[in-house]
């Protein structure tokens, strides 16, 4: 059995994009942790046996819409905590980037979030926490680069 190929988390990236031209992407400091959410909305329909309508119709379902949700966690990094404050006070979507580096190839969606929520938490003696939300707004496009030799 052929044994599976992973990564570690600093191979799996959120970068935020700032407003110049072309984008230029950084990640965000003080994440100790990320992860994304794939969504598909579905619409449901009641799909009835011709032959027999009195059968308990099967439920099929029909895609509407897809997006993604990305979070993260970790320390309260000054380096970061303006480039969050500025995405969260934004009306406007701001760019990002998410990255899952593999030995043989980069799986990346590139595109624009809203900075949904941003949560800061201190215990005391303890390192101040930071938790953000981010929801894709339109496509995030995805695109596979095979790794240089």
């Amino acid at each position: 059995m052929a044994k599976a190929t992973t990564i570690k988390g600093g191979k799996f990236r959120v970068l935020l994009g700032d407003d110049s031209d072309p984008i230029v992407y950084s990640a965000a400091c003080g994440f100790t942790q990320r992860s994304i959410a794939l969504n598909k909305g579905l619409e449901e329909v009641n799909i009835p046996d011709c032959d027999d309508p009195d059968k308990v119709d099967w439920l099929g379902r029909d895609a509407t819409s897809l997006s993604m949700s990305i979070s993260g966690e970790g320390v309260l990094a000054e380096q970061s905590v303006e480039t969050w404050l500025d995405g969260f006070d934004s009306i406007d979507s701001v760019p990002a980037k998410v990255e899952w580096e593999f030995p043989t190839k980069t799986i990346t969606w590139t595109g624009f979030v809203h900075i949904e929520s941003l949560e800061a938490g201190a215990a005391n003696a303890g390192r101040a926490t930071l938790n953000v939300s981010m929801q894709s707004d339109g496509e995030m496009v995805r695109t596979v680069t095979p790794a240089t030799p």
